[in-house]
């Protein structure tokens, strides 16, 4: 091991030996609260749990979700080059230059559930030179601006060899812990998950696979709309290189390098960050899922600060949500990725919020409150 890796490998475990579990007297306190609003125990189901667990996470029973910001990552993968994808690598900057200027699906729908939008550059092409180091991020970070944070200028093709050194991907992660630390430092009280990356359903796919062992064949996908030429194309080549490069599944960090891609590393490190700076994640589709079962494989509490806003169109999207025990509140066919999904579900999400800060009580309204039998 390089003293690069080792140095980074270090940092990290002396972030993530911060993590602290949920507040059990808080979520205690706010369950109660919810016993006592006037409708049938517990039946807004998934609502009350979340807000309950976000509870948990801020550590008081008066819980809040006002400020909001969405981490889109950003970055290409080499694997594009054998064919798996419909577009090529150059619609990456083009996507996330429009992130940055309020003209994605995102960003209109970030706008209708008031979130601050942040691209980051975590590994494309073009854009933006390599940025040496993690910075202890001091500087204000802006919305829709593209954020700086190149581990490398994209991945290598994971056909031909590994996707990334794990110098590489120890850089990504800790760029995406020390973005959400950064932002829970500016006041943002939740988080959403979202990424732009030509070709990281294959990632995400072939990352999901090795990870919980299943066939790649139940794991993968059309993803942006391939043919049924162009998925059998997307299965052998994730196959082979499962095959050739043997990524360890007990070694998250080994399936990472081998065939993950730069965005999915960033937002391990965003998920990992809303552990260590106790701020609630919410995950978008299948690519931010597999992010999260990779920081939960890095830091199994990580789930505890994890909120699942729907299941993804893509085969495996289900599956990697049970896999990490989080049940989504939606259930839309989406596969659009860039964080739409965690945009709807935060819209559901506000309404539980709602409930749990203004609706009266039995005792307000006179009447005998339920009991749980």
């Amino acid at each position: 091991m390089e003293s690069g890796e080792r140095e980074l490998r270090e940092r990290l475990e002396r972030r993530l030996s911060l993590v602290r579990g949920l507040d059990g007297k808080a979520m205690a306190q706010t369950e109660k609260r919810w016993d006592s609003i006037a409708k049938p125990l517990k039946s807004l189901g998934l609502l009350e749990r979340n807000v309950t667990k976000i509870a948990g996470i801020q550590e008081t029973v008066k819980p809040q979700i006002g400020k909001r910001a969405l981490v889109a990552m950003c970055a290409d993968n080499g694997v594009v080059a054998e064919g798996v994808t419909q577009t090529g690598m150059e619609v990456t900057a083009i996507v996330a230059r429009n992130m940055a200027e309020a003209s994605t699906t995102v960003t209109v729908m970030a706008e209708a559930a008031g979130v601050d939008v942040f691209p980051v550059d975590i590994g494309m092409v073009t854009e933006g030179p390599l940025v040496s180091g993690i910075p202890e991020e001091k500087e204000e970070l802006v919305p829709r601006t593209l954020l700086p944070r190149k581990a490398a200028c994209g991945s290598k093709n994971f056909a031909a060899g590994p996707a990334m050194s794990p110098e590489e991907a120890l850089r990504a992660i800790l760029t995406g812990l020390e973005i959400a630390g950064r932002l829970k430092a500016q006041g943002y009280e939740i988080l959403a998950t979202g990424e732009m990356g030509i070709g990281n359903t294959t990632t995400s796919s072939a990352a999901a696979a090795a990870l919980l062992d299943e066939p790649v064949e139940k794991m993968t996908g059309k993803g942006a709309g391939l043919s049924d030429e162009g998925l059998l194309r997307k299965i052998r080549v994730i196959k082979e290189a499962l095959r050739d490069l043997k990524p360890n599944r007990e070694d998250p960090l080994d399936v990472l390098c081998k065939v993950g891609g730069f965005d999915i590393a960033g937002l391990t490190g965003v998920f990992l960050g809303g552990a260590v700076y106790r701020i609630p994640v919410l995950l978008d589709g299948f690519i931010s899922s597999v992010a999260a079962l990779l920081a939960a494989r890095l830091l199994p509490m990580a789930t505890d600060f994890m909120l699942a806003t729907h299941v993804s169109k893509e085969p495996a999207g289900g599956l990697v949500l049970e896999r990490l025990g989080l049940k989504p509140m939606l259930c839309c066919e989406m596969c659009l990725g860039e964080g739409t999904g965690a945009m709807a579900g935060l819209s559901v999400l506000d309404m539980g919020f709602q409930v749990y800060r203004s609706m009266a009580t039995f005792d307000d309204i006179q009447v005998e409150q339920y009991k749980p039998l």
